[in-house]
């Protein structure tokens, strides 16, 4: 019995420790042992072998906390030959000569050209692994769901031009990034540097599979990573069920538990970005400010929750679903109903067409007097279509301080890139105390295609000012050289005329007739500059 017991305890400690929840590992084995403390469980008829064991256990679990395998996580330097602590104090270990390097392919280790002052750590950024071909890596990790971060720093590496690294990436048997140019897509996001999230499904084998490879049609091309987090999780996506947000009766529209997502927003609306190593769970995700994507000059008021409120996770919200951070936050339309019924709270989101979408809003009223039902009652509004109607954050959630959470669904269609609106306007329909809207956090993500096991999108397009800016510098710079001799030219000229009226005056002492005038100037100068006439106009 004894033996029995152990071995269940051992089992229960390590899938514990592979959850990477040290809270939870101590908690289910007190529990399993029939104690709620460690107090208690000295005290319990345990016997003394079992307590040892377990203690072990325990300590063995909890070891080495800078490992970056610890708990089922994965933190991969991709060309580096020695682990490393990045910024926030995680440990990542160099590939070189790893056991994730399974193939005898295994690209070359190379170190960037340039370090960006916008990088938040040299780790992993600074290294890469460059692949002339294809090449995979292989990872031993907890079966389940788990989100997959690449991280990019596209910079010249050696002789190879950044512009050339065009390649695709497969994990799980989904297609990530097909012909992805991560040169062009930090252009288009004016980013030094990217990290692509994604939420895989790693198979009862505890195998994933993480293959890069150039893309055909130019010798030149080549594929390259910088680093490679894999954090397992719990199924954080197919519940609650979403509803389709179609305009008219929203219907409940189930989400396979299989299906990969790719992070395409994730926002602390009306606070500041919270980094990794402050989101909750220790999922370690990013989250961005909304201000960047609030559409027009009204951006409403951004607020952070009353000195006298504390955020209480409920139940039904896990403290993982978000950090305290997103719900101690928000943005609201502003005091005056009368101008809040004129105009609807909008964010717009750029994201790839012809894929359904998750879209995850987040709410906590944190401020008083807001503490009752129909205080505040608004719509949600997605792509122009009403996603939710008398959205009650207290009827929802409870009372003032409790998060809640709501997930919605969407489609588009067609091809290449279009704009994801996300707007909200006060419901006057049951007569609400203020005609007011509220959104604490707004998660965007993008789903699968089932048949092809697809989430790669079209490279994101750079904007005109930033395709050209190289262009505009050098012309700009012409332009310099050639109004500085024009200006030049002119103040010759000036001078002339100067001495010439000098001259002219002193004629006028023996010949009342001569007329002094400067040398004509053409309309229309050569190069298209302003005529004379048209630049005292500009000046």
């Amino acid at each position: 019995s004894i033996c029995s017991h152990a071995t269940t305890a051992i089992v229960i400690l390590i899938e514990a420790r592979a959850s990477s929840h040290a809270n939870q590992l101590a908690s289910t084995t007190l529990a399993f042992l029939g104690a709620s403390t460690p107090m208690a469980m000295a005290s319990s008829t345990v016997p003394p072998c079992l307590l040892l064991l377990t203690i072990v256990s325990l300590a063995a679990a909890n070891g080495g906390g800078n490992n970056s395998t610890d708990s089922g996580q994965v933190r991969l330097s991709c060309g580096a030959s020695a682990s490393a602590t990045d910024s926030d104090g995680r440990a990542w270990d160099g590939d070189s000569a790893s056991k994730f390097l399974t193939s005898a392919n295994a690209g070359v280790a190379a170190r960037a050209s340039y370090q960006d002052p916008s990088l938040p750590s040299s780790v992993p950024y600074m290294m890469a692994r460059v692949f002339a071909s294809s090449h995979t890596y292989t990872f031993l990790v907890r079966p389940g769901r788990a989100f997959l971060r690449l991280f990019f720093y596209p910079t010249d590496y050696g002789n190879r031009n950044a512009s050339s690294a065009l390649f695709g990436v497969t994990a799980g048997g989904v297609t990530l990034l097909r012909d992805f140019n991560a040169s062009q897509s930090a252009l288009a996001l004016d980013a030094a540097y990217l990290v692509r999230e994604f939420s895989v499904i790693v198979n009862s084998s505890g195998r994933l599979d993480v293959t890069f490879a150039p893309s055909t049609g130019a010798g030149s091309h080549y594929a390259f990573v910088n680093g490679i987090e894999i954090v397992p999780t719990p199924d954080v996506f197919t519940a609650p069920v979403p509803t389709f947000a179609n305009g008219g009766r929203p219907d409940p529209m189930p989400i396979r538990a299989d299906t990969a997502f790719q992070t395409m927003y994730r926002l602390n609306v009306g606070g500041t970005a919270v980094s990794p190593a402050d989101d909750s769970g220790r999922f370690y995700r990013a989250w961005d400010t909304d201000f960047p994507y609030i559409f027009g000059a009204a951006v409403g008021v951004s607020s952070k929750k009353d000195s006298d409120v504390t955020i209480r996770y409920p139940p039904s919200v896990p403290p993982y679903i978000a950090p305290e951070g997103v719900y101690a936050s928000a943005r609201s339309m502003g005091p005056d109903p009368q101008i809040n019924l004129k105009y609807n709270l909008t964010w717009i989101l750029p994201v790839d067409e012809g894929f359904y979408y998750l879209l995850r809003f987040h709410f906590c009223e944190i401020q008083y007097p807001i503490t009752k039902v129909n205080q505040r009652s608004f719509y949600i509004y997605i792509n122009n279509q009403t996603a939710q109607e008398q959205m009650d954050v207290i009827t929802w959630s409870g009372g003032i301080g409790v998060p809640v959470y709501t997930n919605y669904l969407v489609v588009t269609t067609g091809s290449g890139q279009t704009d994801m609106w996300v707007a909200l306007h006060p419901d006057p329909s049951t007569r609400p105390q203020y005609y007011n809207a509220i959104l604490n956090g707004l998660e965007v993500f993008k789903l699968q295609t089932y048949g092809s096991n697809n989430l790669a999108g079209a490279n994101q397009r750079i904007p005109q000012k930033q395709l050209y800016q190289g262009e505009f510098k050098r012309k700009s710079a012409v332009a310099g050289v050639v109004g500085g001799v024009i200006a030049g030219a002119l103040l010759a000229a000036l001078i002339g005329c100067v001495c010439a009226c000098a001259i002219c005056r002193r004629g006028r002492k023996y010949a009342s007739v001569v007329v002094c005038e400067p040398e004509s100037i053409p309309e229309q100068p050569a190069h298209g500059l302003p005529s004379p006439k048209e630049r005292l106009k500009v000046w």
